[in-house]
């Protein structure tokens, strides 16, 4: 396993193929808050977002949300975001987790229609919401005062 530092900023990311929903904690990891839409533009030039991002914000790792299916077996999809996971961490000499994101876009597209946005505004924001949900999630289930909760073991 990778080691993944227990303090400093993280980024979430909702992987796809076009767009790239990135969310980010505080440096205490206490508040996961949706960041940006990324749109994909080429290996050299997410390179270079993801690299700038690094730096922007302190980043000390990223959780990529990793699709599988309500069974848990893994897909296709899963297949390329661990490929994905392993680019980015190469790209950033940043460790990387990967976290199980089954119902991520299903509770952004919930908190998104609370909202009462319109769909234009939903489809803006649905990504970096989902990238919060998954960060959210990662950090519910490694706080080290709920031992009951495994921790992920994902690393790429």
């Amino acid at each position: 396993m990778t080691d993944f530092p227990p303090d400093g900023r993280l980024a979430g990311i909702d992987y796809g193929t076009v767009r790239i929903g990135v969310a980010m904690t505080d440096a205490a990891r206490t508040l996961a808050s949706p960041y940006e839409n990324y749109t994909r533009r080429g290996e050299a030039a997410d390179a270079i977002r993801f690299q700038q991002l690094v730096r922007e914000e302190d980043v000390v790792g990223f959780v990529v949300g990793l699709p599988n299916h309500i069974s848990g077996a893994e897909s296709q999809k899963s297949r390329e975001v661990r490929d994905f996971a392993g680019w980015l961490q190469r790209v950033t000499d940043k460790p990387v987790r990967l976290f199980d994101e089954r119902y991520s876009t299903a509770e952004a597209l919930q908190l998104l229609d609370a909202a009462q946005l319109t769909r234009k505004r939903r489809k803006k924001r649905l990504d970096m919401v989902a990238a919060q949900q998954i960060l959210a999630a990662f950090l519910e289930s490694n706080r080290p005062d709920d031992a009951s909760l495994p921790l992920d073991d994902g690393s790429v």
